[in-house]
């Protein structure tokens, strides 16, 4: 979301994050290599907890009050996905009150939210909830409009910014009641708006506009086959190796686009080391299942999968969703699962940006850990935070929404 923004037009004032991994990658990116005057000085580079960093400094973040734009946020959405148990008592369910509480304080002119389609979703009856109750996306706007915001949301498909992703999220944009673009957001609301723009979007950057990017227009230079392999030149354990890149000629234009400023190879390009019994199995599935499809349940009960959610992809079109686990999704053409820098590339993050920490964890581990594979997965794609921000820019700044 920061990535996107930035690219956007917007000047990042401080981002909250808690875990060290994710921290040191959001640091990496943009502590180290930009000017940080904006970051207040009340508040350490470090990883930080919302309900800590609220309860500590709320007298600074209510000091902001007529200084912020524009808050964005992307509350966990883990809790609230359709492949998880999806229970009230999740904790992480609440941490959207964290995100009102910042707009409470701070209540700026635009607000921004992201999460997956389940927010906007009725949770099942089950023993902890009796009936089904209201959405958390409608409490969301009940909230908001009693803290003076008039919402918008809508459930987007990101492949229509450029995303090489069947990826659908929920998304909501608010603006201050008082304020003098409601009247032209009441004649073009923020969502049509937003599609009318798409195509420009997309022509500015040189992609195509008739068909959405497909996983092989995004990942073909990033091929082992016919290649030369050398050590994982950031990996924590020896003995993994990694593609040596050699900055092909023949780009597609959405690689063009990631490899644009970047005069190296990327990062986080670690091979999973898999056993033969499992390269074998992954043939068996590209050759028999349908590709860009999960596996249905009798290629489960076939093949003696027990794995809920595994996509072949296929070469000509978009990835399945990335996900926070590396093996949801296995390579269009190689019995493999996809590294970290090629979720990257379906997640639209330039080969410029590095990831900071572990590659994976396992275990009681993935509660509090957050390694590159979580980092990516969980990410908003960089091309389509650019086009919600450019057009909230534009909105912020009084220039046409057209």
């Amino acid at each position: 979301m920061s990535l996107g923004l930035r690219n956007a037009g917007w000047i990042l004032r401080f981002a909250v994050e808690k875990n060290a991994d994710a921290f040191s990658t959001y640091e990496a990116n943009f502590l180290d290599s930009e000017d940080n005057s904006n970051w207040p000085k009340w508040l350490a580079k470090t990883p930080h907890n919302t309900s800590q960093l609220l309860e500590k400094h709320q007298r600074d973040l209510r000091n902001l009050r007529g200084k912020v734009t524009l808050i964005a946020g992307a509350p966990p959405c883990q809790g609230f996905s359709l492949a998880g148990r999806r229970v009230h008592s999740d904790p992480r369910n609440s941490l959207f009150q964290d995100y009102l509480d910042f707009v409470s304080l701070i209540h700026p002119r635009f607000l921004l939210l992201e999460n997956v389609q389940g927010f906007d979703m009725p949770f099942k009856a089950n023993s902890e909830t009796p009936k089904a109750e209201v959405t958390y996306s409608n409490k969301l706007a009940s909230e908001l409009d009693r803290l003076g915001y008039k919402v918008f949301s809508e459930v987007v498909d990101l492949s229509r910014f450029g995303v090489p992703q069947t990826r659908r999220r929920f998304i909501v944009i608010a603006v201050r009641k008082r304020d003098e673009l409601l009247a032209t957001l009441s004649e073009k609301p923020p969502f049509q708006a937003l599609y009318e723009r798409a195509e420009e979007f997309l022509k500015l950057r040189g992609l195509r506009t008739d068909a959405p990017i497909t996983a092989h227009e995004a990942l073909a230079d990033l091929e082992i086959a016919g290649s030369s392999l050398e050590e994982c030149a950031d990996a924590f354990v020896k003995g993994f190796k990694q593609l040596r890149y050699t900055f092909p000629r023949n780009l597609s234009a959405y690689a063009k686009l990631m490899r644009r400023g970047c005069s190296e190879a990327p990062n986080s390009m670690r091979l999973a080391r898999h056993n033969a019994v499992t390269v074998q199995q992954f043939n068996r599935i590209r050759s028999t299942c349908k590709p860009g499809q999960s596996i249905c349940d009798a290629d489960r009960k076939r093949l003696g999968i027990k794995k809920h959610a595994l996509t072949p992809l296929a070469r000509n079109l978009p990835s399945a969703t990335v996900t926070t686990l590396p093996d949801d999704i296995i390579h269009y053409a190689e019995a493999r699962i996809l590294t970290v820098r090629e979720n990257a590339r379906l997640q639209s993050f330039p080969d410029s940006f590095v990831f900071k920490g572990k590659y994976t964890t396992g275990g009681m581990s993935r509660r509090h850990d957050c390694p590159r594979y979580s980092q990516v997965g969980n990410a908003v794609p960089p091309l389509f935070a650019e086009a919600l921000g450019s057009y909230l820019h534009d909105l912020a700044c009084g220039r046409s929404s057209t």
